[in-house]
């Protein structure tokens, strides 16, 4: 199984748009472990969307829609308003 998901930055107002194996796994590296890439400049990331997927290709394809400016507006309207 593979999960396509999406992290929140609320210090920073930013969006990421992943897809991994192991989603725990990669959380604790986007927040914790990883030293070096883009997210960590952007820390904490909050967890706001995931999607399971059987196989790579569809979570591939589906995280490549979820970039577009179609998708983004779809992430970007998840976020709670405060």
């Amino acid at each position: 199984m593979f999960t396509v998901y999406a992290l929140y930055s609320e210090k920073f107002d930013k969006i990421y748009i992943g897809f991994t194996s192991n989603l725990q796994k990669r959380l604790i590296s986007h927040n914790e472990l990883g030293t070096k890439g883009w997210t960590i400049a952007f820390r904490p990331w909050k967890l706001i969307h995931t999607e399971t997927f059987k196989s790579k290709k569809e979570a591939m394809n589906r995280e490549k829609h979820l970039k577009t400016g179609v998708g983004r507006e779809f992430i970007r309207n998840l976020i709670p308003k405060i």
